[in-house]
């Protein structure tokens, strides 16, 4: 009794901690081969295996099936590799850190307590198919569909016209699928094919970088996720270095074809406002010189400041031939107060 009971003690405290289990079969002509599981933390290290991501290595056994299981992967997904190792290490053919030119192999996505497996297909290849507890294992078989049709849009016509279109083209469709599969490992997956220098995606890369908020929302979504995980903070690093280099990169003639028209704009409304007063002065001069010799006395008064009794005085007139003319200059110079009149005066 006790000893059911320090089993079933054990079980669930594996249970509690997790536990991962990676298996699947290949043909038998691969009995006995080596086959690896590695961790892809650096997503710019996808394409190909790297000694420092291979964390388990067995052996395919009699029956063509292979297993990995234990409790110390992360609890939060993450991108792992399996691949095969057909070559022999005297072989002629490359073979480097158990890979060699025609290695089967897969990337998925998992965590410390998911199950994956790994079926030959119909025609009996492996790992080229997945069963998994975790519904965003085999999203990444799909992005490389996608990839797949987008070099086939490039390669049909060459021309800069189709190669333009096709770069927005898929630009927008795969950072939407990202976005969808609400997987931020996947848009990760996908910023590293599209801003591979190496790629004819990287220089739309740049202009896209300066423009869409999408890799500012990608950045978010993996803080929010994946806070801190070590391809959070490269990611962070990238887009900000690439931010600035677009920036040095566009050419400078743009500056100055700014510069150039701002300062033409400048000239042009300087010009135009020099022309509208000089129009005004010309027209308000010719106003004043149509006045009576007795209202541009009153103007000249008006000038020093005299209030209309003291106009009256000085002309030796009425008080209220003081207001006759002053409403006659009115109309005249088109204005309501002695105010407007200074004001002309001045232009």
């Amino acid at each position: 009794m006790k000893n059911l009971v320090c089993v079933g003690i054990l079980f669930f405290f594996c249970l509690a901690r997790g536990q991962y289990h990676f298996s699947g079969n290949v043909s038998e002509e691969n009995i006995g081969t080596s086959i690896y599981l590695s961790m892809v933390e650096d997503y710019r290290k996808s394409s190909r295996t790297y000694l420092d991501q291979i964390i388990k290595k067995v052996n395919v056994d009699s029956t063509g099936f292979f297993q990995f299981q234990g409790d110390n992967l992360p609890e939060s997904n993450g991108i792992y590799r399996i691949h095969l190792d057909p070559c022999d290490a005297d072989s002629s053919d490359m073979h480097f850190l158990g890979n060699c030119g025609n290695s089967p192999n897969v990337l998925f996505i998992a965590s410390n307590k998911d199950t994956v497996q790994f079926p030959t297909s119909f025609e009996d290849q492996a790992l080229c198919t997945i069963n998994s507890t975790n519904p965003k294992s085999q999203l990444l078989l799909e992005i490389e569909g996608f990839k797949e049709e987008m070099i086939f849009d490039f390669t049909e016509y060459r021309s800069e016209t189709n190669q333009k279109l096709n770069l927005e083209k898929w630009f927008a469709t795969l950072q939407k699928h990202g976005e969808t599969a609400t997987e931020p490992l996947v848009e990760l997956y996908i910023y590293d094919f599209l801003s591979d220098k190496k790629n004819e995606t990287y220089g739309y890369y740049l202009q896209d970088l300066l423009q869409n908020p999408y890799y500012d929302m990608l950045l978010n979504r993996l803080e929010a996720v994946y806070p801190n995980r070590s391809f959070t903070k490269q990611y962070r690093a990238e887009i900000t270095a690439d931010k600035q280099m677009a920036g040095f990169e566009r050419p400078p003639t743009t500056y100055w074809v700014w510069i150039v028209a701002l300062l033409l704009a400048v000239s042009l409304s300087f010009n135009i406002s020099l022309f509208l007063k000089q129009a005004r002065a010309k027209k308000n001069q010719n106003a004043l010189q149509k006045l009576t010799g007795q209202e541009q006395k009153i103007v000249d008064h008006i000038r020093q400041g005299k209030s209309n009794k003291e106009i009256a005085a000085l002309l030796f007139v009425s008080h209220s031939t003081v207001k006759t003319h002053i409403n006659n200059l009115y109309k005249k110079l088109n204005v309501s107060s002695r105010e407007a009149i200074l004001e002309l005066l001045k232009e």
